[in-house]
């Protein structure tokens, strides 16, 4: 496989993005929920300090995706009907946003709450906001409410991979498994 995407799969680079990606999401997505229910202590402090640097650290990895996919191309569209690629786009778009937007809330929040921030205690980022304990609610549920949508559309992300690889027979899915070969054929059937 090599690391640039070419006119039938992903790159390993590209690939490497997805799925490290993928698992940091579910991983910090979980970690966060069980965080919340932990009682004060000391754990609960480095419990969400861990979950801050991999927030700060998925934040960073869609960055260098995103400088990836400057220098990368992008193999193109498996056959499908318009709506479904226009479909796709939208929802590649607004996971890049959702993928942004939900680290910077956290940082906002955290920022207003007066906490220090840190990445695995190796330095400090500076704040982005002046401490306001009534605006950090705010963030709080902006940040929470930005989760549950990355879910949705998750799900819905997830849910048309998988038609377009049971139902449609296509290379959808298969161009970006870790190990995944396209088929020779990706002629969806029925179209020969």
């Amino acid at each position: 496989m090599s690391l640039r995407s070419d006119d039938r799969q992903w790159g390993a680079v590209a690939r490497f993005f997805h799925w490290t990606m993928a698992l940091g999401i579910l991983g910090n997505g979980v970690w966060g929920l069980l965080m919340t229910e932990m009682k004060p202590s000391m754990s609960k402090i480095n419990v969400y300090a861990l979950h801050k640097s991999f927030g700060l650290t998925l934040l960073a990895l869609l960055l260098l995706r995103l400088l990836w996919r400057t220098v990368d191309r992008r193999p193109p569209d498996e056959p499908a009907p318009r709506w479904q690629q226009r479909a796709a786009h939208l929802v590649h778009g607004v996971l890049y946003v959702l993928l942004a937007a939900i680290p910077l809330s956290g940082w906002w929040y955290n920022s207003l709450h007066g906490y220090p921030l840190q990445w695995f205690k190796l330095f400090n980022l500076p704040p982005l906001a002046g401490k306001n304990i009534d605006a950090s609610q705010f963030a709080h549920a902006v940040h929470e409410y930005l989760f549950w949508l990355l879910i949705l559309v998750l799900v819905a992300h997830v849910g048309a991979a998988l038609k377009h690889h049971v139902f449609d027979k296509d290379n959808v899915l298969r161009r970006m498994l870790p190990f995944g070969r396209p088929r020779h054929d990706s002629t969806p059937p029925g179209e020969s």
